[in-house]
């Protein structure tokens, strides 16, 4: 319709029984539509909630390793990362050392460099292996 005075809009409104709203408040001059309030409400919730499907809540899953782990098991637990990173699913890896596995040090951190080798191609490594006590942990996140 124009621009039309603020006036002569309710006016129009009043007319076929329904609410003046307002669309684009910043706009220069202010983006206004004749339509049921009710009904516009409703879309714009509609509109949310469709938005609001297509959205991925982003989670931290947690993988458990020790340092003696067999290779068919860390196959499965490499597979097991892959398909959280594919959900975009954040994992941390938890590598475990018990007793005189502390020594051993250097066979935790060798599993950790390989798993950060073998999910190159899926995922990124957010937090570098870092020993908290008995627990070298390190967060992988799925690429973008």
């Amino acid at each position: 319709m124009g621009v039309v005075p603020l006036q002569r809009a309710l006016d129009m409104a009043n007319q076929y029984e329904l609410d003046l709203i307002e669309v684009a408040a910043s706009a220069n001059p202010p983006v206004c539509r004749i339509a049921d309030f009710s009904k516009f409400k409703y879309d714009q919730e509609k509109k949310e909630r469709e938005a609001k499907k297509h959205q991925h809540q982003s989670r931290l899953k947690e993988i458990r390793f020790k340092p003696n782990i067999d290779e068919h098991d860390y196959m499965t637990k490499l597979k097991q990362l892959v398909t959280f990173l594919k959900k975009k699913d954040k994992v941390r890896v938890n590598l475990f050392f018990r007793g005189r596995q502390m020594e051993h040090m250097d066979l935790g951190r060798k599993i950790l460099d390989r798993l950060m080798a073998d999910t190159q191609s899926e995922g990124v490594v957010e937090k570098l292996p870092m020993l908290e006590g008995r627990i070298m942990s390190m967060v992988i996140s799925p690429k973008s």
